[in-house]
């Protein structure tokens, strides 16, 4: 039986670095190719030449997650930019099989803070590079 109901929020579920994230409030990632058209002869390309695969994304967490990635970066002698780790993204309906994206290497690029007045809590996106989707 067909089953064309979307996933919604509510469905998905992150672990990072083998941690259960209950403080996210997005994740977005992407592959993408590297293409180039190829000219020879004439004004028309006569291909398209491949070169490189790229992997990037990010993650935006609550600042309570973050403090905790910090302090368990620091025990383990590192800064939070340092780490390398896997993130697993899953997502399903009750009854459907369940979509699992496995972000292999992921390493976050840059980490800013902010917090302007009237907010209620403070949310974090943390960009980050990674080598494959699993």
């Amino acid at each position: 039986m067909f089953n064309s109901k979307e996933y919604d929020w509510s469905k998905v579920s992150v672990v990072l670095g083998g941690r259960s994230v209950t403080g996210v409030r997005g994740v977005e990632y992407k592959e993408s190719l590297e293409k180039e058209l190829l000219y020879a002869k004439g004004n028309r390309p006569v291909g398209i030449q491949h070169g490189n695969y790229a992997y990037e994304g990010k993650v935006t967490l609550l600042q309570s997650e973050v403090n905790a990635l910090e302090d368990a970066a620091r025990a383990a002698g590192a800064n939070l930019l340092e780490l390398s780790f896997n993130i697993v993204v899953s997502y399903g309906n009750a009854g459907d099989v369940i979509r699992t994206d496995t972000l292999v290497g992921a390493e976050f690029t840059e980490v800013g803070k902010s917090l302007n007045q009237g907010d209620k809590f403070m949310e974090i996106e943390l960009p980050l590079i990674f080598m494959a989707i699993k």
